[in-house]
C-alpha cells in the first residue's frame, strides 16, 4: 500500500488550484477538475472530505463552488493528507518486535515532518517548475 494514494495527490492538486484563485468568488468543481486534471466525480468526493475537515468551504447557488476555509499559510500539506488518507502510516500493523516498532514510529514521525509545510510554501516548487528546462 502506498503512503499517499491518488486521494492525497488529487486532494493536494485541488487545494493548490483553490489557493491560486485570486478572486473572492468560489471555483466550481468542473473548473478545479479541469485545471488539476482530476476526474470530476472523484473530486466531488474528495472535496466533501476536505469540507468536513474544515479545509474548504462550499458555497451554494448558481455562482457557488468551493473556496479555502483558511488562508494558504494556515493549511498544512499534512492536514490535507490526513483528511483524505485518514493517517500516514508506514506499516498497517505492529510487529512483535519492540525495536522494529520504534523504528517504524520514528520513520512515521519523520514523514509527517516532511509534510508539515503550508500550501503557500508550495510556491517555491512553482518557481522550480518555471525554471525547469528539458
Amino acid at each position: 500500500m502506498p503512503l499517499i494514494s491518488t486521494k492525497g495527490a488529487y486532494g493536494l492538486a485541488a487545494i493548490c488550484e483553490l489557493s491560486k484563485n485570486e478572486s473572492d468568488s468560489p471555483m466550481q468543481v468542473k473548473e478545479i477538475a479541469s485545471n488539476a486534471n482530476i476526474p470530476q466525480n472523484y473530486l466531488e468526493q474528495l472535496l466533501g472530505k476536505l469540507r468536513r475537515a474544515q479545509i474548504v468551504k462550499s458555497i451554494r447557488g448558481a455562482k457557488g463552488g468551493y473556496i479555502l476555509a483558511r488562508t494558504p499559510q494556515e493549511i498544512k500539506v499534512l492536514d490535507i493528507l490526513i483528511a483524505l488518507e485518514d493517517n500516514l502510516k508506514i506499516v498497517d500493523t505492529q510487529v512483535d518486535h519492540p525495536i522494529i516498532n520504534l523504528f517504524f514510529d520514528d520513520i512515521e514521525d519523520n514523514v509527517k515532518n516532511l509534510f508539515d509545510i503550508n500550501i503557500a510554501e508550495l510556491a517555491k516548487y512553482k518557481n522550480k517548475f518555471l525554471n525547469y528546462t528539458i
